[in-house]
């Protein structure tokens, strides 16, 4: 305006007034509207006169500074001028009253439906929307909005009602697009600006502007004309930015007198005014005016409509127009709708249900908008309306989502969107499971959702016909992957702040991928706010454990319940059985009354069952209903509707026999009995069924149904009007029961509704016509209405949250499937890149969630799917997806490293295939160039000449490594392209040389940079990593084609950047690297081997600068791999290389060795064994070397390293190569002999270890017996060095057997005075025994003989000389062992050679010469029983060997024509027989066996003999008694012997035809009976007194007898008895006999000498009894004539006497 700034007066309100009046007058037509023309004069001069009252300008009156009289003058002028419908006037008008509104010169009124002059302001500014006008409707909407703004005025619910509905008009009947915006943009202003004042429950509030560019997001963007949006933008932030009135300009007065008015006054002035008169029930007003204004929003939105204008759309528009304000006020509802229970109800009662009717509209706006509102709910209200939600989002998402064949493109990609918003917010992922699938009572909303996604990205099924297109398909399958990605990835965050692991872990790479902005309302605090603000909410907080039990009793119903839809009786017995009902009939009724998904038909099946249970459940569920004052129409029609009827009539019959008991139980005087309902009930049931049933053509009538049901009340009618309104009431309102489910319906959808009891209500919504009313499906309506609020009125309806991040555990379990078909189907077949980076950030964040939570199959799948999508085993069909799976792998290996235990595997071989295809693209050689192997000599000669250019310079190339690649192989191959033969075209070499270009985008940095971030690792993880490092080395060192060691050197870098971690770890570690370098320094692959083993030993060096404290194993632990290799590889070179090595480790690190001392020794054990000479020697030069310079070292930690020690050098006298070394390394033992009797390694270890003994040997713990502390603490040292010369002493060289004696010997006898008895015991039955294989532990000991002919005589005489003379020696400390020495030369004389029994026998005489006087009793005792033992043990082998020679038969060769011949080797074959032969060997062997024992009795004799003769004064009577059995038993045995004719025979034979000497049987029998009767005279002389006792005399006599009638038989002679005369016939004797004779005569002169020298006296009692034995010597053939002249001195000497006397 170019008015004057003074016209209107000094009044603030005429400075608005003023100019406005001035010109409405200009405008107006003065003789039309004189009227107008004369009050608005009237107005300016009354302005003049007027100015602001200084005592109080802020009065209530209308205008500011004005009195109420004065205002209403003022502003009728301005109400008639909007009245005047005249654009002209009307246009500053409206100016005028929106800058007197703006400025807050109207103030401190409550504008309502009255006569107030404010009131008609608004009034008539409303009517002016008629005039057809675009900038009046502007005008309009700029006063209204301004109205509304002003905070100085309140309007009430009434007019505040007719604002809106006169801009909705405007936005319904704008004559432009424009227009129509601005009026939507001033509608959605003002919901924000009343329900932001409802939220504050105050008038001053502060508002943002609304964004038109949002609002237009669903609808009218068809109204854009050009730039209306930002006309519109800009429109509303005018209305809302003016608050100084640019004329209200100071008086030149007030500028002078350099007043300052403050500019701010009116609204400050107007802000005290209605703060100070404001209450608590005016405040109250504020949200009553928006609560009244929200429930009629939400009645405008539910209107629908009439069936004669089915197509209105403006009805659609203002329902839309509806819908999206509802929208804008739910996106910035504050906590007061959520902690206010009315308006919390609001939104149950009037919203919900607004959603309900509108989800039947086909109008893709409304859909959105429905869409968008729900997701306002779901993130601001679903701990209030849990119960609505998990209705609404099966009915708005889930049925959208799982249509996969016949979509509405728009209308799912609204649903995608929205599943978008919704998995970006990880709080709402979480409660949907929990509080959904979590609970029986609720649908898998989480589940479903997460399939329906993977129906989507995987397209419809092969075959299937679709209505959508291939672009529209492919953007489905494209957004279905992203809301999955972003579901695993919310997972992955709400885990992370659980956990807070996202402060320890590394930043993860930023996703490069154009994430969707949410918008400010959706932000976190929106979000949380939810729970913040709404503690009274029924909430509670659950552990993953109580979330758990609740998931399985809802899968336990689930399967129960999936069960008894297909066998009831099963589905029962099964909830029953687990506990989830109860096993009363009226349990089970109840479950089958109030459970959602059970199937209706099965229902009734159940209850019609014969079976006494089923029965009694049917009686239940019937008691369970209340008919009383329940028409019987009305109670039949509640009764059917929880089941389907059966088709069976005998079940139907027993249904309504029980209906009828009692519905006339609830009313008894409704009928006369149960049976007039029971027939009645019948009645209906077929009524019903003929009425409705479209296949029965004759309907039943009226006057039928009366007819039928005569005389049905005991006799009597029914009335007539009752069964007429009956039949009216079925035939008009069918009884409905829910849809059978064997419909064709979609198995989801089916579910769904059972799921929910929403049947009728997708009947309602998706089956209505798209813009008519409900009609007769309004009770429906009105039935969900009741179940809304029969669910929010639940009080245990409970929202659950939880913070325990374990519930991942349950939600991965359902979502993993999907996700991994999902992901792999979308990366296998799209090559967009937007795609594929979503499917592979969906793989991190699912390896993330699964690695973190633990869960093994699951993450496996995931690494191994990605690792598979890097196509690195085929890189000739590699594409860029691929190259970003490389990438992906890569970052999940820095930022998951920690949790993916077995899954590195995968990593870890993708990296190693990844580097050698850099490898080959820089034309670098292979690895088999080097790593000689021994399959091809040809190709490695090949290999070592290729000039190996770089791929991508030269472009072709064909050699092995190149082809192999090229040709590819599966993911699980260990060797790419090794089976397939032919070369591979240029063409492909060139195109995998492309494809090399692409992995360029990974340097070496991103792959050494996993290696070297192991030290960053955890303990758990680091050891997977090391174990999985193994493995892939492994599988590539064993690779028969091109063998490589990348794997191999990284682990060997991994080992050197973790050797500083903790022991305890760092020993984890070792124990699976160990293992992997025994396994490889063990390959055939020599080069390989050798540069493993030369690894081992930089690691080895490097860990042995750490020095090691005592009583620790780790350094042991850590050589051990060199010890193993060396024993078990087949290889020279590496078991030289490992020499080498650990002589140098000994030379360079000796003063760090402790534990490792073991291993050292065991490999120069296993050197000292080996077959090469060279090995040999240079392990030997070492030792030799340790032994004289570093002796202290080996000594100084534990006495077993001193045992490994000996170990080793005993070990080196075995060997074969050089003699010097061997006896070399005895000397050496001697060595440390002399070094442990110096007490030095004694002293060291009791200074370490005040306890008197250490714990005794590993290896050598078998071989000794527990003894004292001190002498098992001393035996750690002596004893194992004493048991390696013992076991040396049967060493086949010998020279070496010879010198271990001796050296074991002369250190027994140089320090065994340092012994004490105790441990010269251990050391007997530790070395010295051993050496003769005598056991000490078994009493009855035999002879066990030296294996093989190792020893021979001399060795045998050394042995026994240096143990009786070491016996001897130290005989007082050593006495105890006299058994064990005896029974070893008794073993001696045992054996069959002469020199070691030879050697018994002069050693036992010596024991018994040196140490006769020394010997107790007992002792003596002890050295009789071993020889008696030994000439009785061979007895019952030699029994067996003569039973054996009886069996067999041997062929008579007396006949010279049958005299058979022999053959070398081959036995008899003068026919041939085989039988033969093998008898004839066996009487050889026996024939041995009988010299052998023939020899071993002769021998006890001889020692017993020569004992008595020189110790018979020592021998005590007992020891005489033993000594005169074993004489006797021999004797006897012997005689017994040359009794047995036939075996005699028998061996005289076989000896013939074998040719060998017979056993000496004869000597045997002259010898024993010899010995016999020397020891019987001599006792008889020197002992008269025992000889008297024992009757010596006599058996003396007795002997001598047997010997001489033995002597007759053989000179053909036999003694004939006086009681049996016999008649003997003489016969010539033949040469055997005379050669018989002729053994036997030595013995016969000594019986007749024995004889001859017994006293008279004595001869005189026994003449008698040798009388005929004598007279038969004169009869008999001598073979010598010394016989008859001993015989003739007897008969002179002594039978002379006698027969002269």
């Amino acid at each position: 305006m170019s008015a004057s700034p003074t016209l209107g007066g000094a009044s603030r309100c005429g400075w608005v007034l003023g100019p406005s009046l001035d010109k409405i007058i200009k405008n107006v037509a003065w003789r039309k509207h004189s009227q107008l023309v004369s009050a608005s004069k009237s107005a300016l001069d009354k302005l003049e006169s007027l100015s602001d009252d200084p005592s109080d300008p802020a009065s209530c009156s209308p205008l500011y500074g004005l009195s109420s009289s004065d205002a209403d003058l003022l502003l009728q002028p301005l109400i008639a001028a909007l009245e005047s419908a005249y654009p002209k006037v009307v246009e500053p008008a409206l100016d005028c009253a929106f800058r007197l509104f703006s400025f807050g010169l109207i103030r401190g009124c409550e504008i309502k439906e009255d006569a107030s002059i404010i009131y008609r302001i608004v009034d008539s500014a409303c009517k002016c929307a008629a005039i057809a006008d675009e900038a009046i409707e502007l005008a309009v909407l700029k006063v209204l909005l301004a109205a509304v703004r002003s905070p100085c005025n309140r309007i009430l619910g009434d007019c505040l009602i007719y604002i809106v509905r006169s801009c909705y008009n405007v936005y319904l009947g704008g004559h432009s697009g424009t227009n129509q915006i601005c009026a939507k943009a001033v509608l959605a202003q003002m919901m924000i600006i009343v329900f932001t004042r409802t939220q504050e429950n105050s008038m001053h509030v502060d508002v943002k502007n609304v964004s038109v560019f949002e609002l237009l997001e669903f609808a009218d963007r068809n109204l854009n004309e050009g730039s209306s949006i930002h006309f519109a933008q800009t429109f509303i932030n005018e209305i809302m930015e003016c608050k100084d009135s640019p004329f209200m300009v100071k008086s030149p007065t007030e500028l002078q007198n350099g007043s300052k008015a403050s500019e701010e006054m009116p609204d400050e002035e107007s802000r005290k005014s209605v703060d100070e008169s404001a209450d608590v029930s005016e405040y109250s007003t504020i949200r009553e005016d928006g609560f009244m204004l929200f429930k009629n929003l939400c009645k405008l939105s539910m209107k629908f409509s009439s069936q004669e204008s089915s197509d209105d759309q403006i009805l659609l528009r203002g329902k839309t127009l509806s819908l999206e304000l509802l929208n804008v006020v739910m996106g910035n509802a504050g906590p007061i709708w959520r902690t206010n229970e009315r308006f919390l109800n609001a939104v149950k009662q009037y919203l919900c249900l607004s959603l309900l009717k509108n989800s039947g509209q086909s109008v893709m706006s409304i859909f959105q908008l429905l869409c968008s509102i729900f997701w306002n709910l779901l993130l601001k209200f679903r701990s209030g309306l849990k119960s609505e939600i998990g209705i609404f989002f099966p009915m708005l998402i889930l049925r959208v989502l799982e249509n996969v064949l016949q979509p509405s493109f728009l209308q799912k990609m609204t649903v995608l969107s929205l599943l978008e918003k919704i998995s970006q917010d990880p709080q709402i992922v979480i409660d949907i499971f929990v509080n959904y699938d979590c609970d029986v009572d609720a649908p898998n909303i989480f589940e479903r959702s997460v399939n329906g996604l993977l129906k989507t990205a995987l397209g419809p099924p092969p075959g299937s016909v679709s209505s959508l297109s291939p672009i529209q398909d492919m953007t489905f399958r494209h957004e279905s992957v992203k809301c999955l990605v972003r579901i695993i990835k919310s997972m992955g965050s709400w885990m992370d702040q659980q956990l807070k692991v996202g402060e320890y872990n590394p930043t993860k790479t930023s996703d490069n991928e154009n994430m969707v902005e949410s918008p400010n309302y959706h932000n976190d605090d929106a979000t949380n706010a939810d729970f913040e603000l709404h503690p009274e909410a029924n909430s509670e907080i659950y552990d993953a454990a109580t979330l758990e039990q609740r998931r399985a009793h809802k899968l336990e119903i689930q399967k129960g319940t999936a069960l008894f839809n297909r066998k009831p009786s099963k589905g029962i017995e099964f909830l029953i059985k687990a506990k989830k009902v109860g096993s009363s009939p009226e349990e089970v009724a109840h479950f089958l009354k109030t459970t959602s998904g059970l199937n209706e038909s099965m229902i009734g099946d159940y209850f019609g069952e014969r079976e006494e249970f089923p029965m009694k459940v049917m009686h239940a569920y019937v008691d369970s209903f209340n008919f009383e004052k329940m028409g019987f129409g009305e109670a039949i029609r509640f009764f059917l509707r929880g089941f389907r009827l059966p088709g069976e009539a005998q079940k139907i019959d027993r249904i309504m026999e029980k209906f009828a008991e009692r519905y006339c139980k609830c009313n008894p005087n409704s009928f006369t009995s149960a049976d007039t309902a029971y027939v009645l009930a019948y009645s209906v049931i077929m009524l019903n069924t003929d009425a409705h049933n479209s296949m029965v053509k004759d309907k039943m009538t009226k006057a039928d149904f009366i007819r039928n049901n005569r005389g049905i009340d005991d006799g009597k009618d029914l009335s007539e009007d009752y069964l007429g309104t009956l039949y009216d009431h079925i035939v008009k309102n069918e009884i409905k029961m829910k849809p059978d489910p064997s419909a064709p319906q979609s198995k989801q959808g089916n579910s769904l509704n059972k799921l929910l009891g929403l049947d009728g209500i997708l009947n309602l919504v998706w089956k209505q016509p798209e813009e008519k009313a409900l009609g007769a499906n309004g009770y429906l309506l009105k039935h969900i209405q009741e179940q809304f609020k029969a669910k929010s009125a639940k009080s245990e309806v409970v929202y659950h949250a939880v913070a325990d991040p374990a519930i991942l555990r349950f939600m991965v379990e359902v979502c993993w499937g999907p996700m991994l078909a999902a992901f792999s189907v979308t990366l296998d077949q799209s090559d967009d890149k937007e795609a594929t980076s979503q499917c592979l950030q969906g793989f991190r964040n699912a390896v993330h969630v699964t690695a973190v939570m633990g869960m093994q199959t699951q993450r496996d799948a995931f690494v191994t799917t990605v690792a598979k999508f890097t196509y690195l085993h085929c890189a000739a069909d590699m594409k860029q997806k691929n190259v970003d799976a490389v990438k992906a792998i890569i970052s999940i290996a820095i930022e998951d490293g920690n949790n993916l235990q077995e899954s590195w595997e995968h990593i870890l071989t993708c990296l190693s295939r990844f580097e050698n295809l850099q490898l080959l693209g820089e034309g670098a050689p292979s690895d088999s160039s080097f790593l000689n192997t021994s399959n091809s000599e040809h190709d490695d000669v090949t290999l070592r000449n290729v000039n190996y250019p770089s791929l991508k310079r030269k472009g072709t190339l064909q050699n092995p490594a190149v082809m192999a690649v090229v040709r590819g192989g599966s993911y699980d191959s260990t060797s790419l392209g090794k089976n397939t033969p032919g070369l591979v075209s240029p063409e492909q070499i060139n195109h995998f040389i492309s494809n090399l270009y692409l992995l360029d985008q990974i340097g070496n940095f991103e792959l050494n940079h996993i290696f070297a971030h192991s030290q960053r690792l955890n303990s758990e993880a680091i050891v997977s990593f090391v174990t999985a490092l193994c493995k892939v080395s492994m599988l590539e060192l064993q690779s028969p084609t091109d063998p490589r060691v990348f794997s191999l050197t990284k682990l060997v870098e991994v080992a050197h950047y973790n050797m500083n971690r903790i022991r305890l770890v760092w020993s984890r570690i070792w124990s699976v690297l160990s293992d992997f370098f025994v396994a490889v320094g063990l390959s055939e692959n020599l080069s390989v081997a050798i540069f493993v083993m030369d690894s081992l030993r930089q690691l080895a060096m490097k860990f042995l600068e750490r020095e090691e404290l005592a009583n620790y194993n780790f350094q042991n632990e850590f050589l051990i791999p060199f010890a193993v290799v060396m024993q078990k590889s087949n290889s020279t070179e590496i078991r030289e290389l490992i020499v080498r090595c650990i002589s140098q480790m000994v030379l360079s690190r000796v003063g760090n060795i402790k534990s490792g001392w073991k291993s050292v020794f065991t490999v120069f054990t296993a050197a000292a064994a080996d077959e090469r000479k060279s090995i040999v020697l240079l392990a030997f030069e070492t030792m030799e070397k340790i032994v004289r310079e570093y002796f202290p070292y080996i000594t100084e930690t534990e006495a077993l390293i001193f045992t490994d020690c000996v170990k080793c050098l005993i070990t080196f006298t075995n060997s074969k190569f050089n003699s010097d070394v061997s006896l070399n390394a005895i000397a050496f033992l001697r060595f440390c002999a002399v070094k442990l009797a110096d007490g030095g390694l004694v002293c060291r270890e009791k200074s370490k270890e005040d306890d008197s003994c250490s714990q005794g040997l590993n290896e050598n713990a078998a071989d000794s017996q527990t003894c004292t502390d001190k002498d098992d603490y001393v035996a750690n040292f002596w004893i194992p060095l004493l048991s390696g010369l013992s076991k040396l002493t049967s060493d086949p060289r010998a020279a070496i057997r010879k010198g271990a004696l001796e050296v074991l010997f002369n250190i027994l006898k140089d320090h065994g005075q340092l012994f004490t008895q105790p441990f010269w015991a251990n050391v007997f039955n530790c070395a010295i025994f051993p050496i003769f294989r005598i056991s000490v532990d078994i009493k009855d000991s035999g002879p066990l003989h030296p294996e093989g002919n190792v020893w021979d005589s001399e060795t045998s005489i050394v042995a026994a000389e240096c143990l009786i003379d070491l016996f001897v020696h130290f005989f007082d400390m050593v006495r105890t062992q006299m058994h064990g020495v005896v029974s070893i030369l008794v073993g001696f004389m045992k054996s069959p050679g002469q020199g070691p029994s030879s050697a018994a026998v002069a050693a036992l005489m010596r024991l018994a010469n040196d140490l006769g006087s020394k010997l107790s009793e007992d002792e003596w005792q002890d050295i009789v029983l071993c020889l008696k033992e030994a000439a009785g043990s061979s007895l019952p082998e030699f029994a067996k060997l003569l039973k054996t020679m009886d069996s067999i038969e041997i062929p008579d060769v007396s006949q010279p024509d049958n005299e058979m011949e022999l053959s070398t080797g081959r036995g008899v074959n003068n026919d041939g027989s085989e039988d033969n032969n093998e008898n004839l060997q066996t009487v050889a062997y026996i024939v041995s066996r009988m010299k052998v024992h023939i020899n071993i009795q002769l021998l006890v004799i001889q020692v017993v003999t020569d004992i008595y003769k020189i110790h018979w004064k020592s021998l005590s009577p007992n020891i005489v008694t033993t000594v005169l059995g074993i004489f006797s038993s021999t004797s006897s045995h012997s005689h017994d012997l040359n009794t047995q004719t036939s075996l005699l025979l028998k061996l005289d034979r076989a000896c013939s035809m074998l040719e060998i000497s017979g056993p000496p049987l004869v000597h045997f029998e002259n010898e024993s009976y010899k010995s016999y009767l020397n020891f019987l005279h001599d006792l008889l002389v020197n002992s008269p007194s025992l000889s008297q006792e024992k009757n010596v005399e006599g058996e003396l006599v007795s002997v001598c007898k047997q010997v001489l009638q033995t002597y007759l038989g053989c000179s053909g002679f036999e003694y004939v008895s006086q009681d049996k005369p016999r008649a003997n016939c003489v016969l010539p004797l033949g040469s055997a006999k005379k050669e018989e004779l002729a053994a036997r005569t030595p013995l016969v002169l000594s019986v007749m000498r024995i004889l001859g020298s017994l006293e008279r006296d004595s001869f005189r009692r026994h003449v008698s009894q040798l009388f005929p034995l004598l007279v038969g010597l004169v009869r008999s053939e001598h073979s010598s004539m010394e016989v008859q002249r001993v015989l003739s001195s007897i008969f002179q000497s002594c039978i002379g006497p006698l027969v002269c006397k």
